[in-house]
Parts: C-alpha cells; sequence; structure tokens
C-alpha cells in the first residue's frame, strides 16, 4: 500500500476526532448532521460538517470502511495531483452528495405535499406539522392529543390517508443523512478513471477486479442495498442516503472529464 499522503492523514484525523467527539457528546449529531433545509435543526453548516460525521457505536463499519477507502484510494490520487488539488476534490464530491441528496428529499416531500394540497394549508401549517414530535403527540391509547397539531388538522378536515401522507413527509424533512461516503465515492470514482486497469484485491472480494469494473459494480451494488434500507459503505440517517453516493460518483465523473480536458496529469496545485 502507499504511504499516507500529508492531506489524507489529516483528513483521517480530523473524522476520528469528529467520531470520539460525537460519542462522548451524543447531541453534537442533531447539530452536525445534514438537515433538510425545512428542518428547524437545519444549519447551513451542515454542508460540511456532515461529510464528517459517523453512525454510532457499536455501529462501528461505517467510519472503518469509509476510512479504509479514504487511505488506500485518496493517497494515490494524492500523490498525483498534490494536496490542494486533492482536498478540493474530496469536498466538492462531498458537496455534490449533500446536494443530490437534498435534491431528491425535495422532489419526494412536494410530490407527497402535492397529493394533499386539497387541504390548503397554508406554509406555516405546514412547517408545524412538518417538524412536530409525532411520538409526543399521542397519548397512551394512541389517541392525538390536545394542540396545535391537531388543531390544524381538525380545521383543514385531514382525513386518516391524508394524515399518514403528511406524516411520511415529516418523517423524510426530519431523517438527517451523514458520513464521508459521497467524498468517498468520487475518490473512488476519480480513482477508477485514472488507473482503470489497477487490480483491487479487498477484505470483502476474495478476487482481484481492475478497478473499471470494481467502481461501477460497488455503485450498483450499493444503490440495489441503499433501495432494500442499508449499504455497503453505510446507509447514513435516512435509507436514502445512497443519492448521496451517486452524487458523490456524479460530482466526482464531471470534474475528472474537464481535468482530462485540461491536462490535469501535468498539473499540480501545490
Amino acid at each position: 500500500m502507499m504511504n499516507m499522503t500529508p492531506v489524507v492523514k489529516q483528513l483521517l484525523i480530523i473524522n476520528i476526532i469528529f467520531f470520539i467527539g460525537s460519542q462522548l457528546v451524543p447531541v453534537s449529531y442533531q447539530y452536525l448532521m445534514l438537515y433538510y433545509p425545512e428542518s428547524d435543526n437545519f444549519g447551513i453548516w451542515q454542508i460540511i460538517t456532515h461529510m464528517f460525521m459517523h453512525a454510532q457505536l457499536p455501529n462501528f463499519m461505517h467510519i472503518l470502511f469509509n476510512m479504509f477507502a479514504l487511505v488506500s484510494f485518496g493517497s494515490a490520487l494524492e500523490h498525483f495531483w498534490g494536496g490542494k488539488k486533492f482536498l478540493f476534490f474530496y469536498i466538492s464530491c462531498g458537496l455534490g452528495a449533500a446536494l443530490l441528496h437534498t435534491g431528491v428529499n425535495y422532489l419526494q416531500i412536494h410530490s407527497l405535499l402535492d397529493s394533499v394540497s386539497n387541504l390548503n394549508l397554508s406554509k406555516s401549517d405546514l412547517h408545524v406539522i412538518l417538524n412536530a414530535d409525532y411520538q409526543s403527540l399521542f397519548d397512551s391509547n394512541g389517541k392525538m392529543v390536545q394542540g396545535e397539531v391537531l388543531n390544524i388538522l381538525s380545521e383543514a378536515h385531514c382525513n386518516q390517508e391524508q394524515f399518514n401522507i403528511l406524516r411520511e413527509t415529516s418523517f423524510i424533512v426530519q431523517s438527517p443523512v451523514l458520513g464521508a461516503s459521497g467524498a468517498i465515492y468520487g475518490l473512488l470514482t476519480a480513482f477508477a478513471f485514472m488507473f482503470p486497469n489497477a487490480q483491487l484485491a479487498l477484505l470483502f472480494i476474495p478476487v482481484p477486479i481492475k478497478a473499471k469494473y470494481f467502481v461501477p459494480g460497488i455503485l450498483a451494488i450499493d444503490l440495489f442495498l441503499g433501495f432494500k434500507g442499508s449499504s455497503l459503505f453505510g446507509s447514513g440517517g435516512t435509507g436514502i442516503a445512497h443519492f448521496a453516493h451517486v452524487g458523490g460518483a456524479i460530482a466526482g465523473f464531471l470534474m475528472m472529464l474537464y481535468w482530462k480536458k485540461n491536462q490535469f496529469n501535468n498539473n499540480r496545485w501545490n
């Protein structure tokens, strides 16, 4: 294995610090994971911080796989590009992952809300409903308690089917995503782009396989598992984080196309 390069080492240390810190201060997950912009928990800084957060213990595989891939593939890329260019690429892929993930959520949310548009809920009413704590909305008998949400739904003459749709929409709004997986998929894409015939022999693949086959294959597998609610590199907090992985891969692919056109192999940034 190639020696660990400086920026990869720094990213590894930052991820480990975030991981240990978030175990010691669990409330940090609420502030540092990426929430949908209409969530009360959303903060603009989360578009960066979410890519340094990983699943809580005992789920150790999420950070383990991501950091293994960061060191394995990132060091090779940084060696050829230089630290500044590598860091730009890594962060850009993480941002691409956040953008596609949020975009898919937007389409899902507004598709669901369009199906209950006949309720004529105001923007402020929708905000209350989508950010409500549904666990506290019902008593021990399963009956909704008196409060703002019940008043809004009663005035809108909301039926059970419509309520189920609003609750599903609320789940999407309140579900965060976290992890370096989007940026990692960008690295995988770049590695396959630069070294298509490199033989990869990883722990979970007994037979060496060329990068140009491995990367599309691993992305396809992750998409399949993502639809099942799980993921090879960790699904994050939503069950649809595979779109974040795809976003990171697309961002990486587009940057590689642009850099190839501009002879990226002959230009280091430091």
